[in-house]
C-alpha cells in the first residue's frame, strides 16, 4: 500500500538515481572554485597595473621635481660698485644721450674693481688678476649695471651696492652640479676661482636664493644661461591661448550645435562627421605644415608671431572641441527638447534656452581640455619659427603681443634642452614644472566647473 502523504515532487523523483551534482549548498563546486580563482587573478592583474602606473608616475614626478627645482634658485654675489663719473659721464652734465654712449665694455672695469675690492676687504689671498676674479660673475653683470645707471643717472659718482648673478659654473658648483673634478678641463672656471667662491660663501657675500627672474625674465644667449627666464615665453603662450579661445570656442560650439541639432542626416553630414573624427587624430606637425603654407607663405603673416601660433593651434583644437561639445549635447535627454517643443517653443528656442545650458558643463570641460592640449604642443610651433627667436623684452601692447616675434613655453623648453650648457638643461626641467602647473590648473578648473554646473536628471 503506497504512502498517500508523499508530495507530487517526491512522487516524480521516486525511483530516480541521485544527481552527480547533488551536494551541500555551503560547499563550492569545482566550477565555482575555478571561476572565483579567475576573478582573483583578474583583480590581481588590475592592482598590478595600477601599481605600475603609479610607480611610473612617481618616478616621472620625482625626476622632474628633482632636476627642475634648481632652476628656481640662483646664486648671487653682493658687491659695492663705485660709479666713476670720469668713465660714465665725462661731461658731468648727466645728459642721458651721452651716458647711453657708454657700452657694457665701459662698465666692465668698474665691476672688476668692485670684485677685487671685495676680495681685499675679506682678506682673501689670491694670485688671480682682477679680470680672472670677475670671471665668477655672469656676463650679464655689465648689462645689469648699465641698465641701473640709465634709470638712475643721478647715482653716478656714488658707491652703490649691487647683487649680481654669478656665472653658470659657479651656480652649478653651489648646487652640486659642478665639482672640482669635473672642471679639470673647463676653460670657464678654475680651482682658484672656486677658492674665492668658498671664501665669499663663508663671509656671506655669495649666496643661493629664490630666483624670481626665472619666472618673470626673458630668454638669454648661450653665453648667459644663468640669466634665462620663462616670463616672456609665458606671455607668448598667453597670447596664443587668447587667439585659440576667441576662435575655437565660438566656431567649435556653433558647428557642433548645427551638426547635432539642425543638420539633416544624410551622406554629406556623414562625410563631415567622419572627417572631423579623422582630423582629431592627425599628428600636430601636419597642422604646423599647414600653418606654414597658408598663414606665412600665402598670407604673409609675421613669422614667429603668437597670432600665427594661435591660428595653427585653433585648427588643431577645433576637432577636439567639436567632438566634446557634440557629446555634451547628446547627453541631454530628448525629453527636454520634446517638452520645450510641446509648449510651443521653436527649434532654436529649445536648443538655446534649454539644451545648451544643460550641456554647458560638458562644453566648458571639453574646451578647457582642448586649450590644455594646445598649450603643451611643440611640433606646430617649430615649423612656424617660434624657436628661432630670442624674445628679450615683454610686449608692451596687445598688438605687439600678437604680432611681434616671440616664443611659447613648450618651444622655449625645447630650445633650452638642445643647448650645450648644463644650466640650460636645468632650466628646461624647471620650465616643465611651470608648464605642468599650468596644465594641472586648467584640468582642475575643468573638473570644478563640471561639478559646479552639472545637473542630474
Amino acid at each position: 500500500m503506497s504512502d498517500i502523504s508523499q508530495t507530487p515532487s517526491q512522487i516524480a523523483t521516486a525511483g530516480k538515481a541521485p544527481s552527480k551534482h547533488a551536494g551541500s549548498l555551503l560547499a563550492q563546486s569545482p566550477h565555482t572554485k575555478k571561476r572565483n580563482a579567475a576573478e582573483r587573478r583578474f583583480r590581481a592583474y588590475g592592482m598590478a597595473a595600477i601599481g605600475v602606473g603609479l610607480l611610473m608616475l612617481l618616478i616621472l614626478v620625482t625626476t622632474i621635481v628633482g632636476r627642475g627645482t634648481g632652476a628656481f634658485q640662483q646664486t648671487y654675489v653682493t658687491l659695492n660698485v663705485e660709479l666713476v663719473e670720469k668713465k660714465l659721464d665725462k661731461s658731468g652734465t648727466r645728459d642721458l644721450a651721452a651716458i647711453k654712449k657708454v657700452t657694457t665694455f665701459g662698465y666692465a672695469p668698474l665691476i672688476r674693481d668692485a670684485v677685487a675690492a671685495k676680495v681685499a676687504e675679506l682678506g682673501i689671498e689670491t694670485d688671480l688678476k682682477p679680470k680672472a676674479l670677475a670671471g665668477i660673475l655672469s656676463k650679464d653683470a655689465a648689462a645689469t649695471l648699465r641698465a641701473f645707471v640709465l634709470e638712475n643717472p643721478d647715482q653716478i659718482g656714488e658707491t652703490v651696492e649691487f647683487r649680481f648673478l654669478t656665472s653658470s659654473r659657479v651656480d652649478g658648483y653651489m648646487k652640486g652640479r659642478v665639482s672640482r673634478d669635473s672642471i679639470a678641463n673647463d676653460k670657464n672656471i678654475s680651482p682658484e676661482q672656486l677658492d674665492i667662491v668658498d671664501a665669499m660663501v663663508g663671509a656671506g657675500t655669495l649666496e643661493t636664493v629664490f630666483n624670481l627672474d626665472f619666472i618673470t625674465g626673458a630668454d638669454a644667449s648661450d653665453a648667459r644661461p644663468e640669466a634665462a627666464g620663462m616670463g616672456v615665453s609665458m606671455l607668448g603662450s598667453l597670447f596664443m591661448m587668447l587667439v585659440v579661445l576667441a576662435l575655437a570656442l565660438p566656431i567649435g560650439v556653433a558647428a557642433s550645435i548645427y551638426l547635432e541639432e539642425f543638420a539633416p542626416k544624410n551622406w554629406l553630414t556623414d562625410i563631415i562627421e567622419v572627417n572631423i573624427s579623422n582630423l582629431a587624430a592627425v599628428p600636430s606637425i601636419v597642422f604646423g605644415i599647414l600653418g606654414l603654407a597658408v598663414f606665412i607663405n600665402y598670407m604673409h603673416l609675421p613669422m614667429s608671431a603668437p597670432l600665427v601660433g594661435g591660428l595653427v593651434l585653433t585648427l588643431m583644437t577645433l576637432p577636439t572641441i567639436i567632438i566634446s561639445t557634440r557629446a555634451a549635447l547628446k547627453a541631454v535627454p530628448p525629453s527636454i527638447r520634446d517638452a520645450a517643443l510641446g509648449v510651443g517653443a521653436s527649434r532654436m528656442q529649445a536648443v538655446f534656452h534649454h539644451v545648451l545650458p544643460l550641456a554647458a558643463p560638458g562644453i566648458l570641460t571639453g574646451t578647457i581640455i582642448g586649450l590644455a592640449q594646445a598649450l603643451g604642443e611643440t611640433a606646430p610651433l617649430l615649423l612656424i619659427g617660434m624657436v628661432g627667436f630670442i624674445a628679450s623684452n615683454a610686449p608692451e601692447t596687445l598688438a605687439d603681443g600678437l604680432l611681434s616675434p616671440n616664443s611659447a613655453m613648450p618651444a622655449q623648453i625645447y630650445e633650452w634642452a638642445k643647448r650645450a650648457d648644463p644650466a640650460f638643461y636645468e632650466r628646461a626641467w624647471g620650465g616643465i614644472i611651470i608648464l605642468l602647473i599650468f596644465l594641472v590648473t586648467m584640468n582642475t578648473i575643468a573638473v570644478i566647473l563640471r561639478r559646479r554646473f552639472e545637473r542630474r536628471w
